[in-house]
């Protein structure tokens, strides 16, 4: 069995048109998961074993829609396939039996660990907003966004280790918005290629920067005062989140807290570089991700102790 990433899989009449078992559906998720990002795999050994396959069931969902939104190069073509996406996922939620090997995996999750479906249908909405809306007006359109973008993820990730509380979700809500907000930043010039920018127009505005700048990879001293801002609220969001790890079981406290360091270390790069992210995209080294893994465990290991 051949096994494929999502667009590539939409234009294969054999698999597409196959019938899939659980067993089948549960290899390519957990195919699709360790396939596609070098770091998603060691992450997850950071967790029990036993919700590996899980996290790799809502990792699959959550890479098609992505790529769906991303991968097609035609917006309306998107659009169309994420509203499929988001057809099989409400009736999966309505009692069809599904036959896309992802719903198939991802179903025994939900009936495991009873999900509601708001999770999902907003991280579809994320993707579908990406194809209409490519400005925003103010954090507070910022951060509506990473609502949808970010926040479901880290809830599902607490839902799946038995937390649902409102008090520990406010606290992931700041750190997967946090997370959005740095890999924004970083990916600046990566999104004027697809005309989408996450700055909001009144931090331009306020600091008198034109989006021409932007788009003729001008790094102005206004616009070195817009990031100078952008990196200090995500900043203060990683912050506001950083308690998250000392109110989860261990393993789940170490993924938080590396997650965590790993946004804020990319602003620190940005920081290094004068905040210019139009001429060179900041970026963590392999020897930078070891350190922050064994800060994060030595950081957990005292919190323990005492």
């Amino acid at each position: 069995m051949e096994l494929l990433q999502p667009i590539p899989f939409l234009r294969s009449p054999e698999a597409s048109g196959r019938q899939w078992s659980l067993t089948d559906s549960l290899q390519y998720t957990r195919w699709l998961a360790t396939h596609h990002y070098e770091n998603f795999h060691v992450v997850s050994l950071l967790l029990p074993k036993r919700l590996h396959q899980d996290f790799f069931n809502v990792y699959a969902f959550c890479r098609w829609a992505d790529d769906l939104g991303d991968e097609t190069g035609d917006p309306e073509e998107s659009l169309r396939l994420l509203e499929w996406w988001r057809g099989e996922l409400r009736a999966l939620y309505a009692g069809d039996p599904p036959s896309h090997p992802v719903f198939v995996a991802l179903a025994e999750t939900i009936r495991r660990h009873d999900l509601p479906i708001e999770p999902f249908d907003d991280l579809i909405e994320a993707f579908i907003q990406d194809q209409t809306i490519t400005r925003y007006r103010d954090w507070d359109h910022v951060l509506d966004y990473c609502r949808r973008s970010a926040n479901p993820v880290g809830r599902l990730v607490l839902m799946l280790c038995g937390y649902r509380d409102e008090a520990r979700f406010r606290l992931s809500d700041a750190t997967c918005s946090a997370l959005q907000l740095a890999n924004f930043w970083q990916d600046v010039a990566v999104d004027l290629e697809k005309d989408r920018i996450y700055l909001p127009c009144h931090l331009l505005d306020r600091h008198g920067c034109c989006e021409e700048d932007l788009f003729a990879r001008r790094c102005t001293p206004a616009f070195r005062r817009v990031m100078r801002d952008a990196v200090d609220y995500a900043q203060a969001l990683f912050e506001q989140g950083l308690p998250l790890s000392g109110m989860v079981d261990r393993r789940l406290a170490l993924d938080i807290d590396l997650f965590s360091r790993g946004g804020m270390k990319v602003l620190d790069k940005i920081r290094a570089q004068n905040y210019d992210v139009l001429s060179s995209r900041p970026a963590i080294s392999k020897s930078e991700r070891a350190m922050l893994f064994l800060r994060s465990l030595a950081r957990l290991a005292f919190r323990r102790a005492a």
